[in-house]
């Protein structure tokens, strides 16, 4: 090709080329630039997933501390507030099963005594009942919440005081058959009334409110 032809067509194209200089130029920039900005988004993303993490964490640990109240902050108080945690629910775990087995035996004795059907077993059953959530309680007392170890203790409590009406009452409807007194039937009907309130009305109430005690304590 002669010198003079190849710059009269770099002359007559310049404006072309320079077009097509431009545009190169401008694509290797985009490309810089797209390869930069996804590079500080996924950086972003990075960053933002871990803030997420820890904002997850930390409110797990704020649960976990405002449960048992304020105190000092740290790693050392987080676990001892995730332990007082556990216990506390282990505590509630290894109770209620006989507190709700008391209120159901001692539900079966009472229906038996008052339709006088033969009652001496399940009379027994309650009275075990009794003694073993009490015993029980006595065990894990010191990992309940102060209000509900209260009405725990008033529940059972209340529950015995409506076994021994209950009792009172069949020992009064042995009497009876031998006596037609009617100080005896009066007495009869007292005991009866009183098991009924103890167990149908406060008992109940006291279960209602155990039962919402326990489900704050825990889901709070």
């Amino acid at each position: 090709m002669e010198p003079d032809y190849f710059l009269e067509l770099l002359s007559t194209n310049r404006f072309i080329l320079l077009i097509a200089v431009g545009a190169l130029i401008v694509a290797i920039i985009a490309l810089f630039s797209g390869a930069s900005a996804r590079r500080r988004l996924s950086e972003h993303n990075d960053v933002l997933k871990q803030r997420v993490d820890s904002l997850w964490q930390d409110m797990d640990e704020m649960r976990v501390s405002q449960f048992n109240g304020p105190g000092p902050s740290g790693a050392q108080q987080d676990v001892t507030s995730s332990e007082r945690f556990a216990l506390e629910k282990a505590a509630y775990e290894a109770i209620w099963p006989l507190v709700w087995s008391l209120h159901d035996k001692l539900g079966m004795f009472l229906r038996a005594v008052e339709t006088e059907e033969h009652a001496g077993e399940l009379r027994l059953e309650a009275r075990n009942a009794a003694l073993e959530a009490r015993k029980s309680l006595n065990r894990v007392r010191p990992f309940c919440h102060d209000e509900i170890d209260e009405l725990i203790t008033q529940l059972i409590d209340n529950q015995i005081k409506a076994h021994l009406a209950a009792c009172h009452f069949m020992d009064l409807s042995k009497d009876s058959k031998d006596s037609l007194s009617s100080s005896t039937s009066h007495e009869r009907a007292v005991q009866k009334e009183k098991f009924r309130m103890l167990y149908d009305g406060q008992s109940r109430d006291m279960l209602d409110q155990l039962v919402r005690a326990i489900r704050q304590r825990m889901l709070r």
